[in-house]
């Protein structure tokens, strides 16, 4: 049984970590993967039809605990705990719930001090005391309400049956209602960039670039600690140095050592590519991947990815939140492929992506449609939402030697 601290408006978790109001998905996911036999059963809930409008859940079913984020900023909402009796909870290091301890109303009051009046909704019959940042939920029969008021004064209980709490949640604002996801944490960024904004930079009908608006998290002393907004551009035919100098390294370099495409290639070229290979910089909390060329090391395609729930690649990169103005309609990361094509008038015949590894051949998601539009290849999911951008070229107008790879 776990043993976790609650604080208000803030987190619940213990000396080794704490899920965090504001954190990312992919953050609590790391969590839980580090817990690997503390942490037992998780299931992922997301609806693929409405995948920004209805929040993206992890339940702990043998913990009782579940997680709501915010469908658009894919970042912690919610903690809910909806099942007391398999979690030891304590406030301020001391215990206010454990199978030795029930949280009674009394008990709940004596812990965490007084607040307003709770409400009681005769029609849930569940009576619900408030604190900022903190929600108890304790069933109570009608029967127990005397006169037309709805707070506890109206609820009289008879000795040893006042009601103990059923479910506690624990959020940010007055309200669990109106409860928002708070911005990324300082205590989260653990010295990593974040993307606020990516504007491409489009001229003469060609892609040259990208603007970068990052986040920095400069926590080094507690006195300074401070969110710092950084503006960076990088672009197509830019080096390998030139952009890491103005983003930093990446979070991982991928060689494409297995390149499928290459069959469409001539004999010479096959030749050529053998000993050496295309390599990629992943940024997974920018959405961001740059390739380089194996001989000029020059940046010739950037993928920018939109982290769906339901998509092969979901929760290994952050959504990347970008704009894209293309003839005189604006492409983000919420745009729904139907209503692009009614200003677009993309490649008839689609190319089908099907994703699998070298040991797994079975993707479960199933298969993607990639169409073209001048130099953009964009991937779109069966819901019809962009799952991926690729840009590709010199940014010069001019197109790498083997198009079909890019």
């Amino acid at each position: 049984m776990l043993t976790l601290e609650v604080v208000p408006e803030r987190s619940l978790g213990c000396e080794q970590w704490e899920f965090i109001l504001g954190m990312h998905f992919s953050q609590a996911v790391a969590i839980i993967q580090a817990q690997i036999g503390t942490i037992k059963g998780v299931q992922v809930l997301y609806n693929e039809a409405k995948p920004l409008e209805i929040d993206l859940v992890i339940n702990l079913p043998q913990d009782g605990i579940r997680l709501f984020f915010d469908p658009v900023s894919q970042r912690l909402k919610i903690i809910l705990i909806y099942n007391m009796k398999l979690v030891k909870l304590k406030y301020c290091g001391l215990t206010f719930n454990s199978p030795e301890l029930l949280p009674s109303i009394e008990q709940i009051e004596h812990s965490f001090g007084a607040t307003h009046p709770g409400e009681y909704d005769s029609a849930k019959q569940v009576f619900t005391l408030n604190f900022r940042g903190l929600s108890f939920y304790f069933p109570v029969d009608s029967k127990y309400q005397k006169g037309s008021t709805h707070n506890l004064a109206s609820l009289q209980f008879p000795p040893g049956n006042s009601p103990v709490v059923s479910r506690m949640a624990i959020y940010s604002g007055s309200s669990v209602d109106n409860a928002a996801a708070p911005e990324l944490p300082l205590s989260c960024y653990q010295g990593q960039l974040y993307l606020e904004k990516a504007e491409i930079i489009r001229g003469d009908g060609h892609t040259q670039g990208i603007k970068l608006k990052l986040l920095s998290g400069n926590n080094n002393r507690i006195i300074d600690s401070s969110i710092l907004h950084i503006e960076r551009q990088i672009l197509l035919g830019q080096s390998a140095q030139d952009i890491s100098t103005a983003i930093g390294a990446p979070s991982r370099v991928f060689y494409k050592s297995e390149d499928k495409m290459r069959i469409h290639a001539s004999n010479a070229q096959r030749r050529v590519t053998t000993n050496r290979s295309d390599y990629f910089f992943n940024y997974f909390t920018l959405g961001l991947d740059v390739l380089f060329d194996a001989r000029s090391h020059l940046a010739k395609k950037f993928v920018l990815h939109t982290n769906y729930p339901g998509h092969y690649n979901f929760n290994m990169y952050l959504r990347c939140e970008f704009e894209l103005p293309l003839d005189g309609a604006t492409i983000n990361a919420y745009s729904n492929w139907s209503e692009v094509c009614k200003k677009l008038t993309p490649s008839d015949r689609p190319v089908v992506l099907n994703r699998a590894s070298s040991t797994n051949t079975t993707n479960p998601f199933g298969s993607t449609l990639c169409y073209g539009y001048q130099d953009i290849i964009l991937e779109v999911m069966p819901n019809h939402y962009i799952a991926s951008l690729s840009m590709y070229g010199d940014g010069k107008g001019v197109q790498p030697q083997m198009t079909r790879q890019a």
